[in-house]
């Protein structure tokens, strides 16, 4: 396209993966068509495999033991700082969003407030998990004996459909507060707020790995993942057919994943609370013993 009045030819984005901190394209070289609410063509986003998937289940693995052996107060830091770089991009968002949903200018915006609220919740919360989810247990004997939640390891997340900005942050914001990495599939029929938000994150501090972003179709690529030995959990949050989430839960029993099961009705705009973080922690029970 031109620009009437100069002539100039308009810079054309090309819409990647992003996978370890990197941009790279479908190893498929496949894409398909992003539309806007109203039907008009928006992007060709990149068509995820199941050969991106693995990259980036390897890129998560390393990324998870840095994230996770971070302190609680670096990684509130880090968080902090994605919703500082969405600030700044506060009107890309409100564009990417009304273009993707439709409705309102005002709605959009709200949604981004929404949002970019939404991370400094959750970079509140990571130096509160271990008072808030542990405990300091009675024993009868002469021994401390303390209960500590950790990350369980790699989480693959499906992003909800119908909540292209809020809803995808509202799955990975539980799954990094405590430390895990997180592999996301993003809305299909509207990825594109996803993809501004992986430009956001390349800039934010967010170590290479923790946070990696698939475009394309979530039943090619979740049934392998979810029987994937080196992914430790899956949040089922945003699947919408029953019959699809049934059958990758019980493909992942086979490598004993832990799993978010979908709601139904999910309401993206409540208030969240810490039920999806919980779903993604495990417990550890420490003795040690007294004046040693």
């Amino acid at each position: 396209m031109t620009d009437d009045a100069t002539g100039r030819l308009d810079v054309r984005k090309t819409y990647k993966l992003f996978v370890g901190g990197a941009f790279p394209r479908s190893e498929s070289g496949r894409t398909y068509e992003v539309t806007a609410a109203d039907g008009t063509f928006l992007a060709n986003a990149a068509k995820a495999s199941r050969k991106d998937a693995r990259d980036a289940v390897l890129a998560a693995r390393k990324g998870f033991g840095a994230w996770s052996a971070a302190t609680a107060y670096n990684r509130g830091q880090v968080l902090y700082r994605i919703a500082e770089v969405m600030e700044g991009r506060r009107a890309q968002f409100i564009a990417d969003v009304l273009a993707a949903e439709g409705g309102t200018a005002a709605s959009a915006a709200s949604q981004v407030d929404a949002a970019i609220d939404r991370w400094v919740w959750y970079a509140g919360w990571t130096d509160k998990i271990a008072q808030v989810l542990g405990s300091a247990n009675p024993v009868a004997g002469p021994y401390f004996n303390f209960s500590i939640p950790e990350p369980t390891g790699v989480v693959v997340a499906v992003a909800p459909q119908d909540s292209s900005l809020l809803g995808l942050i509202s799955v990975i914001g539980p799954a990094v507060v405590s430390g895990n990495a997180v592999i996301v599939i993003a809305s299909t029929e509207r990825p594109l707020p996803a993809i501004t938000l992986t430009e956001a994150l390349a800039t934010s501090d967010v170590p290479g790995g923790v946070i990696n972003v698939l475009t394309g179709d979530p039943a090619e690529m979740m049934p392998w993942l979810a029987t994937h030995a080196d992914v430790n959990a899956i949040d089922l949050a945003g699947i919408t057919d029953p019959e699809l989430a049934v059958s990758l839960e019980r493909e992942a029993a086979g490598t004993v994943k832990r799993v978010r099961r979908p709601a139904a009705g999910m309401d993206w705009s409540a208030e969240p609370d810490l039920s999806p973080i919980r779903a993604f922690v495990e417990t550890k029970t420490v003795w040690h013993p007294m004046g040693a």
